[in-house]
């Protein structure tokens, strides 16, 4: 533990960053800018060529930028996952979407688990910044990474070695953390940088090198109790948004019957200085977060035998606004 703390406070630590998407490439470049040398892992191929000519594929994120990092040779993008063991700290930054069945679908997390499982070396840190439900970290990377020794050397061998190399232990090891993504993109006000930080370790270790290692770029760290908790605490965020958008939503249609207008209501509301935020109705739910994410909680509150009413109905009304929206633009196209 002390030596990766020492390696990040004299920024001498290697930074890798697995998915180069709108929450990974802006941590990567927030790393290298602050003079750390990182290197950004995606399956896609076709980026890679992209970002090392120092070019953007995202329309808010600057080319100058990746330029700059390319140039002072501290970023560089790569699809050669085996070049994992040069980075001191792993950050995790994949999709988790919903599947067909509306389930959480967490594809991405378990087989970037077992691709830094097969090239974890003792001393390395590894954060996972995927929204999903509270455990995921405990209960999918954990035992991936624990088994990482033995993994490795079957693979080098050709034979199980169970009996012959110990299993890494978390926090001595290896050290293990989840911290959510609090991305807005294209927002001027808030930056990567800029936004506090929840983060959760799996042991008191984990979380003084996840503290010491996101320190170095953002604002403001926020530890909590576990990775449970942090993961918890990004569905909360998200959840109150829904519920609350859903809100507005049925509120608009309601005080459409009774010839008010919901905007001007909710900015007559607005102007109480505490106990109330202004929410507005729209034509139900965008970006990437909100309309995934609480069901990630509702299909892990089964598990404990708990209906999560609210999200749900929040959902179905949310999930109705389009067709609203459709059929009120209809009326005034009639008129």
């Amino acid at each position: 533990m002390n030596d990766i703390i020492q390696k990040i406070n004299k920024k001498t630590a290697v930074i890798g960053i697995v998915g180069l998407g709108y929450v990974g490439l802006p941590l990567a470049l927030e790393y290298a800018t602050k003079g750390f040398k990182t290197i950004g892992f995606d399956i896609d191929e076709r980026k890679i060529p992209i970002l090392n000519s120092g070019k953007s594929y995202i329309k808010h994120i600057k080319a100058d930028k990746i330029k700059k990092t390319v140039n002072n040779k501290k970023f560089i993008a790569t699809a050669d996952f085996s070049r994992l063991p040069e980075a001191d700290a792993i950050i995790i930054c994949v999709p988790t979407p919903l599947n067909e069945h509306r389930e959480p679908d967490i594809t991405y997390i378990e087989n970037s688990g077992k691709v830094i499982a097969q090239y974890l070396r003792a001393g390395q840190f590894v954060s996972l910044e995927s929204s999903t439900y509270p455990g995921t970290t405990e209960e999918i990377l954990l035992p991936m990474f624990e088994n990482a020794p033995l993994t490795q050397s079957a693979a080098s061998s050709g034979q199980s070695s169970k009996g012959k190399i110990k299993p890494f232990v978390v926090g001595k090891d290896f050290f293990l953390a989840f911290s959510p993504e609090r991305e807005d993109p294209n927002n001027p006000k808030y930056s990567t940088a800029t936004i506090p930080k929840v983060v959760g370790g799996v042991t008191p270790n984990c979380l003084k090198v996840a503290l010491a290692i996101y320190n170095q770029v953002i604002v403001k760290t926020v530890p909590v109790s576990s990775p449970r908790a942090a993961e918890a605490t990004k569905l909360l965020e998200n959840i109150y948004r829904s519920i609350n958008i859903a809100l507005v939503n049925e509120l608009k249609m309601v005080f459409e019957r009774m010839d008010i207008d919901v905007w001007e209501v909710v900015d007559a509301a607005a102007t109480k200085p505490f106990g109330f935020q202004a929410f507005y109705p729209g034509p139900g739910l965008g970006g990437h977060c909100i309309p995934i994410d609480p069901f990630y909680l509702t299909w892990k509150a089964r598990e404990f035998e708990i209906s999560t009413k609210f999200i749900e109905l929040a959902g179905e009304i949310n999930t109705f606004m389009p067709y609203y929206v459709i059929e009120k633009a209809t009326e005034v196209l009639n008129k």
